[in-house]
């Protein structure tokens, strides 16, 4: 017998493109992933130009932000990297006074990390180049349709969150 291998078409695609592409590329997943590595590496590219920061110190400066000085191992979950990468990025960091460290005033044995003035300005650089290219990415879209894309965003988000569960589970 004679079979013609099945084709799946993702839902809702773009057939003329979807014939083009290998069956798990056509997906919404891989998809999301392809754009949000677009938008990584773009984004990256302009931090290193705006800021000079690699993309483990964009991210801890990133996640370091506004916010009170926090621990070396709750900014390593933050941007979920073991504690080497932190430590090298963040003396890097330390060495161009973009961080600054202190001892836990609760727990000498625990270091704080925060950002400097400088630290701050390259965050607010970060943060504007950010919305920039947030706008521009979401400027071909009407205001309802960036509200429902956001919202089907939210509610994909919420699904693979409880599907990464029920893979933990079975592991």
């Amino acid at each position: 017998m004679d079979r013609k291998p099945r084709t799946e078409k993702s839902p809702k695609g773009r057939p003329e493109r979807d014939g083009e592409l290998a069956p798990i590329t056509a997906m919404m997943s891989s998809r999301l992933m392809v754009l949000a590595n677009l938008l990584k590496r773009g984004a990256l590219l302009r931090y290193k130009r705006l800021a000079g920061l690699s993309s483990v110190e964009f991210g801890l400066v990133a996640s370091l932000g506004r916010r009170k000085p926090m621990s070396v191992i709750r900014l390593a979950d933050a941007v979920g990297l073991d504690k080497g990468q932190i430590s090298r990025a963040l003396a890097e960091l330390v060495s161009r006074k973009l961080v600054a460290k202190s001892a836990n005033p609760l727990d000498n044995r625990e270091v704080l990390v925060s950002l400097t003035r400088s630290g701050l300005a390259a965050h607010d650089a970060i943060v504007a180049g950010a919305r920039e290219r947030n706008q521009r990415l979401l400027e071909q879209l009407g205001e309802a349709e960036v509200t429902l894309l956001l919202d089907h965003i939210d509610r994909l988000t919420d699904r693979a969150a409880e599907m990464l569960d029920a893979e933990r589970d079975l592991g």
